[in-house]
């Protein structure tokens, strides 16, 4: 049998993403309850979600949200994590979930970026049902994507 390093990168970026979500879902929460809503945007999806971000990058002149559409179509897939109710400790627990997402995809030498942008056009979408939403894409390339970005 032979797996070609492009097979094995689509599934390994896929599984990583999936042990992001659950690197969020066991993140400690206050007052243990969890409002942690999460997801994993690939394909035709994952495209919807960088032209609506190029969409709101120009609408609203603001060249980041263009800067980071073009690496969220780059990016392998997309993870999503929100919280449903945006109270003070929810969002801490938020920071914490997106944390340990992040430094999963890192302890997996997978190359990701949190971006807020990502999130306002996921909840724009109806993507995902969460007060405050925040993505994190995810790439294997022989470059990461997400350094040394140049602005639009």
């Amino acid at each position: 049998m032979i797996i070609s390093s492009i097979e094995a990168e689509k599934d390994a970026v896929l599984i990583v993403a999936k042990l992001m979500l659950t690197a969020a879902r066991t993140a400690p929460k206050a007052g243990g309850l969890d409002s942690i809503v999460t997801a994993i945007l690939g394909g035709e999806d994952k495209e919807r979600l960088s032209k609506a971000m190029e969409r709101i990058g120009k609408e609203k002149e603001w060249d980041w949200v263009i800067r980071d559409s073009r690496n969220v179509k780059d990016a392998d897939v997309v993870v999503l994590i929100g919280v449903t109710d945006a109270d003070t400790y929810k969002l801490i627990d938020l920071g914490i979930a997106l944390g340990s997402a992040a430094k999963t995809a890192s302890d997996m030498n997978v190359d990701n970026r949190i971006m807020l942008s990502v999130g306002m056009a996921a909840q724009e979408l109806g993507i995902l049902n969460g007060n405050v939403i925040v993505g994190i894409p995810l790439s294997i390339k022989g470059k990461n994507i997400f350094f040394d970005r140049a602005s639009v």
